[in-house]
């Protein structure tokens, strides 16, 4: 049987709208919670992570009042990593927020300074500009982690060098790029080495980057949304086949294919009952 615990100053605790009380409560949790008490910046690092998609898919579906609630997960995580860092004597959360405040005024003089900035390239270019300056970076790209997902990080790599002026003036220009590394994947996609061929696509990836980019394309949510699209017809597929009483691993490519293509109609219906697009 469960025994009542002395009384402590986290029972009968209310929420407020406060940010000053969400650090509190963090205080707290750190000190009588066994599981926050045992955690550590590596041990929670993926699920911080792991928030930040969720907050991302929030954003995909427009969905405002999950976004809403993501976003406290998200804050969680900063209140929670600055609180073990308070503890061990590094910093607290008003070093966090005095940080970031004061970087915002320094990468901003063209808003708190007399620094003419008319266009959006002008205050990305200054925005480099004043990180190398700092001293701090050796390289524009010094600054894209390089556990960035793979296609996140080749965009964010090409607008970094476009802010120093590496970089095609249009899509148009960078086409024969595009072009070439396709070729050059097909040269070695039948006979090449397993390298060459490694080498070749992510060339030919990184081309495709380059010139969805130039056309104002996130090529993550590109890719995102086509991984999306599959799901939801494959499994408008697998819906139609169990209705058949069939079973998918015994249905021929032909047999699935159709169902696939009537997927796409106006009107077809997935397995999660939403109209395709």
């Amino acid at each position: 049987m469960a025994q009542n615990r002395k009384p402590t100053q986290a029972q009968n605790r209310e929420p407020t709208r406060q940010f000053h009380d969400l650090v509190e409560i963090m205080s707290i949790l750190r000190k009588e919670c066994p599981w926050d008490r045992k955690q550590t910046h590596e041990s929670i690092k993926d699920l911080m992570v792991e928030e930040i998609y969720e907050a991302i898919e929030a954003i995909d579906k427009e969905d405002l009042t999950e976004l809403r609630k993501e976003l406290g997960d998200l804050l969680l995580h900063v209140v929670f990593h600055t609180e073990i860092a308070r503890e061990s004597g590094h910093f607290d959360i008003g070093d966090v927020i005095y940080g970031i405040q004061k970087k915002l005024i320094e990468r901003h003089p063209h808003v708190f300074a007399d620094t003419v900035a008319d266009d959006t390239k002008t205050v990305v270019r200054n925005w480099e500009d004043l990180k190398l300056k700092e001293g701090k970076r050796r390289s524009v790209l010094e600054g894209v982690p390089d556990t960035l997902p793979a296609l996140i990080k080749a965009q964010r790599m090409q607008e970094k060098a476009s802010a120093v002026g590496f970089d095609w003036k249009t899509w148009e220009k960078a086409w024969p790029k595009l072009l070439e590394e396709i070729r050059e994947f097909y040269s070695v996609a039948e006979d090449g080495t397993d390298e060459e061929k490694a080498g070749e696509f992510g060339d030919l990836l990184f081309s495709m980057v380059n010139v969805g980019r130039l056309m104002g394309l996130n090529v993550e949510d590109c890719l995102r949304l086509t991984n999306r699209k599959f799901k939801e017809r494959f499994q408008f597929i697998e819906e139609v086949l169990n209705g058949e009483g069939k079973n998918i691993r015994e249905t021929s490519l032909e047999e699935m294919d159709r169902i696939w293509e009537s997927a796409k109609k106006p009107g077809a219906t997935d397995a999660s009952g939403a109209t395709e697009k």
